[in-house]
């Protein structure tokens, strides 16, 4: 699917960073280091997510997205449909697991947390399916897309293979955080005009708070890690 495609990239930019600050090599990057090299992708992220708004209910989205992106040595023909059956069937509100390398899932997709962030937009999209008039709506039209950068911005947190980019890691928590943040003003002021009810809001809010919790008690793990490994700069 589009989400995963959008994480399954970022090795691509993180595989040329060293292009654009090769002064140090060798030194290990820290949050901020990561935050310099991730203003230079933003410009692709907002590509993506205006293309996802544009073809969200096309049957050739991802192909179309992929095409557009220059994405397309990424499809290899692969169909998603089994993994995000499997994401939907386990996409329940388990609490999120902090401990830190004990039991680390194999994939992003495992992670208790990624499968919050992405059952929240499982959810908005039935919501835009029950009532289309909020598809007009700008605060509507908010709180999804910034739900989608959230789980996208998850999935490339959690994806990277190694352990050691701690920093890579603790910066995409913090675009995801400020995703959610920005999610829930939307959810707010949907409520304060009416377009929802007190319940579908009541339910937004608890999984939105659900994600948010989950990013900053992620972001404390990875940060006491960081300093555990190299101490503080």
């Amino acid at each position: 699917m589009a989400y995963i495609l959008f994480a399954r990239t970022q090795k691509l930019a993180f595989s040329q960073r060293m292009g654009s600050f090769s002064d140090e090599p060798e030194r290990v990057w820290d949050e901020y280091d990561w935050e310099r090299f991730l203003q230079q992708q933003d410009h692709k992220t907002e590509k993506y997510m205006e293309l996802l708004e544009t073809y969200l209910d096309h049957p050739q989205r991802d192909q179309i997205i992929a095409q557009e992106m220059g994405w397309t040595q990424l499809l290899e023909q692969k169909d998603w449909s089994a993994e995000v059956d499997a994401l939907l069937e386990g996409s329940g509100s388990d609490a999120i697991d902090s401990d830190f390398e004990d039991d680390i899932p194999d994939t992003f997709e495992d992670h208790t947390l990624y499968r919050g962030a992405f059952a929240l937009t499982i959810w908005i999209d039935q919501l835009f399916d029950q009532y289309p008039s909020l598809q007009n709506e700008p605060a509507a039209v908010k709180l999804a897309t910034h739900a989608a950068l959230a789980s996208a911005k998850l999935a490339a947190a959690l994806s990277d293979d190694d352990v050691d980019e701690i920093g890579m890691t603790i910066a995409y928590l913090k675009r995801s955080l400020k995703a959610i943040t920005i999610a829930m003003e939307a959810a707010a002021q949907l409520l304060g005009d009416k377009h929802i009810t007190a319940a579908q809001y009541a339910v937004v809010q608890q999984r939105l708070f659900q994600v948010r919790d989950g990013i900053i008690t992620l972001m404390g793990d990875y940060r006491g890690e960081w300093r555990r490994r190299f101490g503080s700069r």
